[in-house]
């Protein structure tokens, strides 16, 4: 099974993955550098732990099938050559976009509808990490998701798009990424 994480340079992919690997290790003094070839993270999913009281307000989540995974992050100076990393099946693509760079938020959208219209990932689920949320202002998501147009196209693609707000250093959406890995 192949996991992989793109986006352009400087989204946020390494510290992203580094936070899902040990969160602890995150904090507002922690920086990464632009990956200019691959890491490979291996990522323990933490257990769903479930709170007595939330059981009488809702279902408790659906059990992960994975404990542990392993995710391949391809720095986003190599985005000529994402499609090399294609060969494998892949059955699960999260794609980082720095919601506090309005520039880049275009170029990324158009790297994110080329890996969505790859006959090679037609079965594969995605994640759209809107990340750097703590830098952002909260209408952000909103501004990113029109200017990426994800309400159209998820209407025109046959994938599955989650889309997660995180933050490493508040760890937002940190759960919600477990949850999707572990599925």
């Amino acid at each position: 099974m192949t996991y992989l994480c793109l986006g352009p340079i400087s989204a946020g992919k390494t510290l992203l993955l580094t936070c899902l690997q040990n969160p602890a290790s995150v904090n507002f003094t922690s920086h990464s550098v632009p990956s200019v070839g691959t890491n490979l993270f291996t990522i323990k999913i933490p257990p769903i732990v479930i709170d007595e009281k939330d059981i009488a307000v809702k279902p408790p989540p659906p059990p992960r099938k994975r404990d542990l995974v392993q995710v391949r992050e391809v720095g986003g100076c190599l985005a000529p050559i994402w499609r090399d990393y294609l060969n494998n099946p892949v059955e699960k693509l999260i794609y980082v976009v720095d919601t506090s760079n309005l520039c880049q938020i275009s170029a990324a959208g158009v790297l994110l509808y080329s890996m969505l219209a790859e006959p090679r990932l037609q079965t594969t689920k995605f994640l759209l990490v809107l990340s750097k949320m703590d830098l952002a202002y909260r209408q952000m998501r909103n501004e990113a998701l029109l200017m990426l147009q994800m309400e159209k196209f998820k209407k025109q693609i046959p994938q599955d798009i989650t889309i997660v707000q995180f933050s490493a250093i508040n760890q937002e959406g940190i759960d919600e990424i477990y949850n999707w890995l572990g599925a």
